[in-house]
Parts: structure tokens; C-alpha cells; sequence
């Protein structure tokens, strides 16, 4: 049974820390003699190299020691895949978090693990690669950047805050709704920002850089480090409707104190019956 008391996880987020800069450190070596002729495609504006799948295995190799009688779910399929209700803990991997950004060398891009265990994520890692920067969150135990510990304010206005979110790149169903909620925030807030990384944005939303991030059609591998870095840093996460289905649901809002506003600008826009 995995021991979930803030001091166990703790070390095991430590170890697990380590795995993932040694699979960020691959993907910088990597970074400097990619060409385009290695990029194939998984579906619509969906990329994926060997690049993804070796750092992908890099990182089962290395966590599956650290909780023996874990299972994984992950991006690029390279191991048996847990059920999403499994009982025994299990580790949700993207190995390379903003692909296309990688393989048109532009920043941002990350490795995001996140521990998932009993319906919620006890442990998350988010290393973003370029700037060399490792978030990191335990229950109960806080969030932290390269050592440092992560604290959102817990006051402020909509309008004061710069926001991030994604476009649409293969599932446009939800376009005009979205567009709408663009339209609104951009004349209510300070700005809006497209990284191209979802686990990125939320670890700025930890960190305080952005206040708050929105997007929709995700998967679990690209999230659930990073909820866990907002929550531990006093941040708050929902689905579209306010709810909590966001790390399966593939709708997302993660913010510090414009949670709220922010929440309700989305919710206004999006239609009831969901996409």
C-alpha cells in the first residue's frame, strides 16, 4: 500500500524528481540535432517522434522502481496502459508536453508526471526543459520551483491578471463558444498568452506568473502535474461548470484568486450540454 503521509511522499517525489530531469536532460541533448524528417503524425496537427517515445521509456524504466506495484498510463502507449479506476497507484506520463513546439524549436516544452492514487494526484513534476526549471508538488507538502516554495496571493481583480489558455488544433467543435470567451477576456483582463504546453501554463499559474488558465479537449497526461502544482500552491481547479471532472473530463480552469471570475466568463459561453 502506498504511504501518503506528506513525509513519504515527499521522498517520493524527490526520486521521482530525479528520473524526470535525467528524461529533460535527453530532451535538451536531443533538442540540438532534431531535424523535421524524424516528425510523424498521430492524427490532425498531432506530432509525435522518437523523441517522445525514447523519453517516454526513459521514464517507466526509472519510475517503476520507485513504487513497485505501480501501472502507468502515458501519451505514446510504450507500456501497458492502467485502467483509468485502478486500485493500485498508478503514473500519468507525457514524456514531451508541447511537441510541436520541440520540433519547431520553440519554447516551451516539458516533462509532466503526475502520481495518481485513490481519485486524486498525490505527487506532480512538471520540468520545464529550456529554462531548466523542475516544479514540484506532494500532498500536503506544498509546491516548489528549483527549491523554492510557490504561494499564491489570495486577493486581486480580473482585470489585473494575464491569463493563458489553447487553441483548438484538431477538435474544433467548441470554436465559436470559445471565441466568445476570448472575446471577453481579452477586453477584461491584462492579457491573454498561448504557450503551447498545457502542464507549463499551469505550473505559471503555481508560480504566480500567470493568474489563471482555461482550455479545452485535453488529456489526463497533460494536466495532472500540473493541478497538483496549482492546488498545493493555494490555487483552485475545475471543470467548466465548476465542477471537479477536469483531469479525465478534458476541460479545464486552473487560477489563483480569479478562479471565480474567471470561471464564470467560461461557464457563460460554454454550451450546457458540453462537447
Amino acid at each position: 500500500m502506498l504511504q501518503t503521509d506528506p513525509q513519504s511522499l515527499e521522498k517520493l517525489a524527490q526520486s521521482a524528481a530525479v528520473v524526470v530531469r535525467q528524461a529533460a536532460d535527453f530532451l535538451r541533448k536531443e533538442a540540438a540535432s532534431f531535424s523535421w524528417d524524424k516528425v510523424e503524425y498521430k492524427g490532425l496537427n498531432d506530432l509525435v517522434s522518437y523523441v517522445d517515445r525514447e523519453t517516454e521509456q526513459l521514464l517507466v524504466a526509472g519510475l517503476a522502481g520507485i513504487v513497485p506495484n505501480a501501472q502507468f498510463l502515458t501519451e505514446e502507449g510504450t507500456v501497458a496502459q492502467a485502467a483509468e479506476s485502478a486500485d493500485n497507484p498508478y503514473w500519468i506520463i507525457d514524456p514531451l508536453d508541447g511537441t510541436t513546439n520541440f520540433t519547431h524549436g520553440l519554447p516551451p516544452y516539458a516533462v509532466s508526471v503526475g502520481l495518481y492514487y485513490h481519485g486524486e494526484i498525490v505527487v506532480g513534476i512538471v520540468h520545464e526543459v529550456t529554462h531548466d526549471e523542475q516544479f514540484v508538488a506532494w500532498k500536503g507538502g506544498g509546491s516548489w520551483c528549483n527549491g523554492r516554495r510557490l504561494q499564491l496571493p489570495q486577493s486581486g481583480e480580473l482585470g489585473q491578471a494575464l491569463l493563458a489558455t489553447g487553441f483548438p488544433y484538431n477538435i474544433f467543435s467548441g470554436l465559436d463558444a470559445y471565441l466568445d470567451i476570448l472575446a471577453e477576456l481579452m477586453v477584461k483582463c491584462h492579457g491573454l498568452r498561448r504557450m503551447g504546453s498545457a502542464s507549463v501554463d499551469l505550473a505559471y499559474v503555481a508560480a504566480g506568473r500567470f493568474q489563471g488558465f482555461f482550455e479545452y479537449n485535453l488529456k489526463a497526461w497533460d494536466v495532472a502535474a500540473g493541478i497538483l502544482l496549482v492546488q498545493e500552491a493555494g490555487g483552485y481547479v475545475s471543470d467548466f461548470v465548476g465542477g471537479n471532472n477536469y483531469l479525465f473530463g478534458k476541460q479545464i480552469v486552473a487560477a489563483g484568486y480569479v478562479h471565480p471570475d474567471l470561471l464564470a466568463v467560461v461557464k457563460s459561453h460554454w454550451p450546457k450540454s458540453g462537447l
